[in-house]
């Protein structure tokens, strides 16, 4: 018989400690880890559908200064793709540095002090959730406008398509990349075909999509401003989130799992600057404007492929993986949250995994807190945009200065070049960050700012709780050695049964006394049955004294945890148990034929006293029953 012990969160597993063999590289937990093709289809979807909004936000900008403005698209471009070759190259330096995760996190925890790191983690919450959302209601926003008929519905779809994304991350992180591995190439494969078609053509191929659509193309400007050119450089960072999510996550790769997740970030990075940049190109190329209701991308694809079929392939594309890209947040955010939760920041079951490798608690809450987003926005993009990417640049900025530190305090061969990389990384994503906090501020970005402090306030708190737990369990001392103290036994009855004798049974091998408790009413219509447990006791004699508990108020749990106090002050140096026999239905649906009394003693006695609890569970079945050893949980001050 095995008693199974319940333990309160503050032993949970200890920060550091390591999770069972079978999690560990070469155990039977790798099957359910990521290779490099898998981990660019599970962590790359963030990124990849940002090329999808990243271009048109910089069309968008330039466009105000007319056709003219619009001849730095690609100059911008450019810029941001220098930017995404340093964070790349930076990247793997993290993911080699810090194989364990947490990418931004972690090296501001190492370099850059606790409570930096505290606001990199922060940063990187908000950007993850709020990619869930944006992403959901980007995607669907897609189809709505190919099928206005569904847009009053927006919002349960949106939740639906949260319900699919979250049902396949709970199956797994390979069973989630092996789902949208297919979207992924099909996206990808698409846009590089768009390119390679549209660098062949001399003229757009048709026009149809962007016709009867006014034009947003601002008229007279004949010259570009630094601030304009700064604002299209921020616009399009945007395209640039993502790229942290493998370095977050390299725990979820197999072994070796940091040379794996290199090469994923590598292919990221490449995939993502041809294809901004072959875009761009085709935006020089077929002259774009922007228009009112038709994306940029749109556009594009029409004037590569036609108003044919693979037209409406890259458009079904893009709806898809817009829509799917919610899971690269699923695949970063749980295990920086893990980290979190092992440094004492979250709750300790943020780190529990289940069978599949899958951090399960961190999975279910993104997906809590995004449908109430999706819900408070009513399923709306643009009320998400203006808080979304703030977040990731202030991640970015950390992280790039803390790997100059990093480098400073290593001085590997070639440090300077290396932390002179990152210094100018770090200058590029702190400018966009600035920049876009406050040309977004008055449009919901001062809610960004007013959330991440208030995070950074809600870890110091949950650590602040986590140390008065240990130092009250004196965690890290040698304890005083264990003794036998005297065993008191506290056994509620109502009445005599085969349940009572087994109770008591089950008392008498757990305790060195035993004390059968039970409550009575003064009540006229009580004091009959009262008199008969008395009498039955007398003449069943168990060996076992039973000590009557009057309640004025018909209350059950309060005498009883009442009585178990007294005897406490009585009996200051015995340890005291509350068993509590309960029977176990042989029908899930029968349990509402219970009354409960055994929880209602079971809470109150939790509530006021230190005394251990336990459950006998006695099964009801055809045949005779044996009682299941109790659970025992300890409650403490």
């Amino acid at each position: 018989m095995a008693i199974h012990v319940r333990k309160p969160p503050e032993a949970a597993q200890a920060p550091g400690q390591e999770d069972p063999p079978d999690t560990r590289a070469g155990g039977a937990g790798e099957r359910h880890k990521l290779t490099a093709v898998q981990g660019l289809a599970a962590l790359s979807l963030d990124a990849m559908a940002s090329v999808a909004y990243g271009p048109e936000s910089i069309v968008l900008v330039l466009a105000a200064a007319g056709a003219y403005g619009m001849g730095f698209t690609l100059p911008v471009t450019l810029a941001i793709a220098a930017l995404l070759a340093v964070l790349v190259a930076s990247y793997r330096q993290v993911i080699a540095a810090f194989p364990d995760g947490g990418g931004s996190y972690a090296v501001a925890k190492r370099h850059l002090g606790r409570r930096t790191s505290l606001v990199a983690a922060a940063s990187l919450i908000l950007d993850y959730v709020l990619n869930v959302a944006v992403s959901v209601t980007a995607g669907v926003a897609a189809l709505t406008s190919a099928f206005p008929g569904l847009h009053g519905e927006r919002v349960w779809i949106c939740l639906a398509v949260l319900v699919l994304v979250t049902a396949v991350n709970l199956r797994g992180v390979v069973d989630s990349a092996k789902a949208f591995l297919v979207p992924t190439a099909l996206f990808v494969g698409s846009i590089l075909a768009m390119i390679t078609v549209g660098l062949f053509r001399d003229g757009p191929a048709s026009t149809a999509s962007a016709a009867g659509h006014a034009s947003a193309l601002g008229e007279g400007a004949t010259a570009v401003g630094a601030l304009l050119l700064l604002k299209a450089f921020a616009a399009g960072c945007s395209a640039l989130t993502g790229v942290e999510a493998v370095a977050n996550a390299v725990p979820s790769f197999r072994a070796p799992a940091a040379r794996r997740a290199q090469r994923t970030e590598v292919a990221l990075g490449s995939l993502l600057g041809v294809m901004l940049i072959g875009l761009s190109v085709l935006i020089g190329r077929f002259h774009l404007q922007p228009v009112e209701g038709v994306t940029v991308l749109a556009q594009l694809a029409d004037a590569s492929f036609g108003h044919n079929a693979a037209f409406y392939v890259v458009q079904f594309a893009t709806m898809v993986l817009l829509a799917l890209a919610a899971n690269t947040s699923f695949g970063g955010l749980p295990v920086l949250m893990s980290l979190l939760a092992r440094d004492n920041h979250l709750p300790h079951f943020f780190a529990l995994k289940a069978d599949r490798q899958v951090h399960r608690h961190g999975v279910v809450w993104l997906a809590l807190v995004s449908a109430a987003l999706l819900a408070f926005s009513g399923g709306d993009t643009n009320t998400l945009v203006p808080l979304f990417a703030i977040g990731v640049f202030v991640g970015f900025t950390i992280c790039q200065v803390g790997m100059v530190r990093h480098w400073y305090g290593e001085r590997p061969r070639g440090w300077q070049t290396k932390a002179t990389l990152n210094g100018f990384g770090a200058l590029l994503t702190g400018v966009s960050a600035v920049v876009v906090t406050a040309t977004k501020f008055t449009e919901g970005a001062w809610l960004i700012v007013l959330a991440l402090p208030l995070i950074v306030l809600g870890f110091e708190k949950v650590n602040r709780a986590y140390a008065q737990i240990g130092e009250r369990l004196e965690l890290g001392r040698v304890p005083q050695p264990p003794h036998r103290a005297r065993s008191l036994v506290v056994v509620p009855v109502s009445g005599l049964s085969r349940l009572t004798c087994q109770a008591l049974t089950a008392a008498r091998s757990l305790g060195d006394e035993v004390l059968a408790v039970t409550v009575t009413h003064p009540a006229a219509e009580d004091r009959s049955a009262a008199e008969a447990l008395r009498r039955d006791w007398e003449l069943w004699n168990p060996g076992v004294d039973l000590v009557e508990v009057t309640s004025e108020t018909r209350s059950l749990g309060r005498p009883v945890s009442g009585y178990v106090r007294k005897l406490a002050q009585t009996h200051p140096d015995a340890q005291i148990t509350v068993l509590i026999p309960e029977t176990e239905p042989a029908h899930l649906w029968q349990r509402i034929l219970q009354n409960q009394r055994g929880s209602v003693v079971a809470h109150a006695v939790r509530r006021d006293t230190d005394a251990v609890i336990c459950r006998l569970r006695f099964r009801l079945g055809a045949a005779p029953a044996e009682p299941q050893v109790p659970d025992a949980s300890f409650t403490r001050p």
